[in-house]
Order: structure tokens, then C-alpha cells, then sequence
């Protein structure tokens, strides 16, 4: 962060009143004393600007604060023996709060109004978030495409190379083989690459799992019950896919909204108690969707799920391709990717291809590791790439910003699962909310959605991505 509030010595001055509890002109100081080994908070505050109570509660509990910029308070509170929850209640008054603890380092603390991801003025300087989408050639893989009408099928090619067959793309012709080892998967390449009835050769590429969502340690109460769209038997729907983890569906206020969940990679054997990435992102996507949408009590929407990783760390470009495909067959006019890894996939760019062709919207997140080097598949040219940042077009840290990436989207929203807060930030959370968005103004418009899409830069938060 380049700016910092001038008064970093008003703080210092502030711990020094704390520990003599007096002024310098002898009269009662005004302190806030926030005693970490007690979890216990006292407060005696007159007018105080914001920027200053923030700068004193980092100086004394280490937390990285963000507050959303040009939040203009002025904190007046008087207290004693408050747990830390009900001191920044106290505190913050008409303002939101949430508190992300972190394994590696200090907490975040983030200040808002209305939504979490206004939150992006920096009180101390965060170290840059770890990235966590790096992809990989599977060695004892490859994809195969047959040409239509050859003379060999694919079981029959696949025991002649001592192959098992672990997936397939119907309609593509496109197959999966998975061999002993890495050896054995080369010697069969080069035949394969001869063979007269192959049209296709690739190798998979592995995509790593999107990652735990982090429980905060505090934050402002949930918001009021949501919205209700037209009865989940409405006829005329609008389906929106995602393609992501495993749901849950628990209390959720979408669960009666999904018309169908598959799975692609086996059942997720995770802890159930632990929110999914899948849910946080059908959650964002969901109140995207509210916020959007101009009559929901009227608008017919679906959803389809699609599980492509089940309990693995990781997912393949030729499992998400196989999504994409299913989620096309079974009528979705959406489809929402928060993933990302690197590699060449001609399967995936020909099911992209034609998606495209079929008028679906592909939206994609750009990724999270802060670089301009274009992922997949949000960097392919039939897809909606998008990144993080905020209303004013300045992208996250972590937030890959390629050319390639089309929008920014806000890149963080507040999740509640099993009465629990959960903070969820990245790439991912911004494809989710343009998703939401896209298919709110598809029904607000009647347009297709490709041609709804085109509007989303006109709302509140959602800037075209600069072009270097």
C-alpha cells in the first residue's frame, strides 16, 4: 500500500496512555486498551475519526485492517471488559465487520458499509496471498480423439496399449487413458500419433483444488432471509450451471433451485461441517442474483451442479471439459468455471467452441497468482474472463490481470454455513458474482445471455478490465 494515514504517531502516543493511563497535561487520557492476553477491550473515546481507531487496534492486536475507502466516522464510545465481538460492535457502530483468522500470520480484519469486497484500503501493509492454481501434465495420461467411423473401438485400442479407459465426452469422440506410468503412456503416444483412426493427442492437465474456505473469527450478524424466486416448478427456466466442488445444500436458500447434482470424480468423503468451495460460490452467486434481478418473485431460474472433484486435491482439464459438455446437453444457458490452471487442451477449446456456438455464457475466473500469464480456461476466446478488484477498476494483489481477463468483479463475499461466517475471496468469488449478475440481466432484458453480459459493465462494481 503506498498510502498511509498520517498519526501513526498519535497511535504510538495512544499505547503510551494506556500504560500510564494518563495524559500528559494530567487529566484523564482517552485510550483504548485492547488486552489480547485477556480477550478483553476498554474504551474511553471522544470524536475520534475512523482511520485512528483503526490504526489503534492494529497497533495493538496486529491485525491487517481494510476499511472501505471514503467511510467517513467519527467514533465516540465509552466501555469496559467487552469481549473483542461486542467492542468493535461498540466501536464500528452503523458500519460491518469481519475478522479472517489466519494459519500463517496475522488476521484480517475488514470494514465495510454494504459489501464486504468495498473493503481495500490497506491500514498496514498484508503480504501477498499464496497462490494456489498451479497445473500439471498428468504423466500416466492422455486424451485421445477418434476419428468417426474407425475401424478399431476404444476399448479394443485401449487393451491393445495396456490402457485403462477412465472418462469420456460423448459426441467428441473423446476418451481418457490412463497407463501403468509415465513410460508406458510415451511409448503408446507415438503410435497413437500414427494410428490412421485417431483424430487426437493431448496430454491432461491436473487443476488444483480452489481451496478451504477460512472461518472468521467474527463478524457483523447475517443479513434478513432472502428473496424467493417463481416456485422451482415454473416451466421456462433459465439453468445456470456450476462446475466446481461438492455442494451443500443444508439450509441453503438455493437448495430447492437445483434441478440437478452430478458428480464426475466420485463422491466428496470431506467433512460435511467444513463449508465447500462449491457452496460458497452457488452462495455468491445466489445473491448476485437478488441484487440483480428487477422482479424475483417472478423470474424462473435452475441450477446444475456439477462435481469435478470429489475428494481429490485436484480436477483435470478433460473432467471439466466432460462438465461443460453435460451441463450444454442438459440445457444450461449459463455456465460458471471458478477454477483455473495452466496447459494446452484442444478437447476443452472445441467444447468451449461449441458452447459458444450454442449461445451459452462461459464465465471463468482469470486466477489468483497475481501475474499477467493467461490461465485456463478463462483466457480461452469463447469465455468471460474475470477477475478481482473493485468498483474503481484497480485489480486485487493476488488477481491474475492478463490481457486476456475481460471484467472485474468483486472478489469477496461473506458466506454463513452451519452457523458458522466464512470469508470467501478470490478470482473465484468474481466469476461467481458475474454469473449471478448475468443471469439476473438475461431475465431482466429477454436477451440470450451472451448478449445480456454485455450489460454487466454497467452496474455498480463490475468495470471492464483495462487492457496493458
Amino acid at each position: 500500500m503506498k498510502k498511509h494515514f498520517a498519526g501513526l504517531s498519535v497511535v504510538v502516543c495512544l499505547a503510551l496512555a494506556v500504560w500510564l493511563g494518563v495524559a500528559q497535561h494530567g487529566s484523564a487520557a482517552e485510550t483504548l486498551v485492547w488486552r489480547t492476553d485477556q480477550d478483553r477491550v476498554d474504551a474511553e473515546i471522544e470524536s475520534w475519526p475512523l482511520p485512528k481507531v483503526l490504526e489503534a487496534i492494529a497497533f495493538a492486536t496486529g491485525w491487517q485492517i481494510y476499511f472501505e475507502p471514503g467511510s467517513e466516522y467519527t467514533v465516540t464510545s465509552r466501555f469496559h471488559q467487552l469481549k473483542p465481538s461486542e467492542a468493535l460492535r461498540r466501536l464500528l457502530g452503523e458500519l460491518n465487520f469481519a475478522l479472517l483468522p489466519q494459519t500463517n500470520g496475522p488476521a484480517k480484519l475488514f470494514i465495510y458499509r454494504n459489501s464486504v469486497h468495498e473493503a481495500t484500503q490497506l491500514i498496514q501493509v498484508a503480504k501477498k496471498p499464496k497462490t494456489d492454481s498451479g497445473s500439471n501434465p498428468i504423466p500416466n495420461e492422455l486424451i485421445v480423439r477418434l476419428k468417426p467411423g474407425g475401424k478399431e473401438s476404444i476399448d479394443a485400442l485401449a487393451k491393445r496399449l495396456g490402457a485403462k479407459v477412465v472418462g469420456k465426452i460423448d459426441g467428441l469422440n473423446a476418451y481418457r487413458l490412463q497407463f501403468e506410468d509415465a513410460a508406458a503412456a510415451q511409448d503408446a503416444r507415438a503410435g497413437l500419433e500414427n494410428d490412421n483412426d485417431v483424430a487426437s493427442v493431448e496430454n491432461n492437465f491436473s487443476i488444483a483444488a480452489p481451496g478451504q474456505m477460512q472461518p472468521l473469527a467474527m463478524s457483523s450478524p447475517p443479513p434478513s432471509p432472502s428473496f424467493k424466486l417463481a416456485p422451482p416448478d415454473s416451466t421456462d427456466k433459465l439453468l445456470v450451471a456450476l462446475v466446481d466442488t461438492a455442494i451443500q445444500t443444508r439450509g441453503a436458500p438455493w437448495a430447492d433451485y437445483i434441478m440437478g447434482s452430478y458428480s464426475l470424480a466420485g463422491t466428496d468423503s470431506s467433512d460435511p461441517n467444513q463449508l465447500k468451495h462449491g457452496t460458497g460460490m452457488m452462495d455468491t452467486l445466489w445473491d448476485a442474483l437478488g441484487k440483480t434481478l428487477d422482479d424475483p418473485g417472478s423470474s424462473s431460474v435452475g441450477f446444475l451442479h456439477f462435481d469435478v472433484y470429489g475428494s481429490s486435491s485436484t480436477t483435470t482439464m478433460f473432467d471439466v471439459a466432460g462438465a461443460i459438455a453435460e451441463a450444454v446437453n442438459k440445457g444450461a444457458k449459463i455456465i460458471n468455471l471458478s477454477l483455473a490452471g495452466y496447459g494446452d487442451s484442444p478437447v476443452l477449446d472445441s467444447v468451449l467452441s461449441q458452447a459458444h456456438d450454442h449461445g451459452i455464457l462461459i464465465v471463468a475466473s482469470a486466477g489468483n497468482d497475481g501475474s499477467t500469464t493467461p490461465m485456463v480456461p478463462a483466457s480461452k476466446p469463447n469465455v468471460l474472463s474475470v477477475t478481482s478488484g473493485n468498483r474503481n477498476g484497480e485489480i486485487a494483489s493476488y488477481a491474475n490481470r492478463s490481457d486476456t481477463v475481460d471484467l472485474i468483479a468483486p472478489g469477496a463475499s461473506i458466506v454463513y454455513y452451519n452457523g458458522q461466517a466464512y470469508l470467501v475471496t478470490g478470482t473465484s468469488t468474481a466469476a461467481a458474482n458475474v454469473s449471478g449478475a448475468a443471469a439476473a440481466l438475461t431475465i431482466n432484458t429477454k436477451q440470450a445471455p451472451l448478449q445480456a453480459a454485455s450489460g454487466i459493465t454497467k452496474l455498480p462494481g463490475f468495470p471492464p478490465a483495462k487492457k496493458p
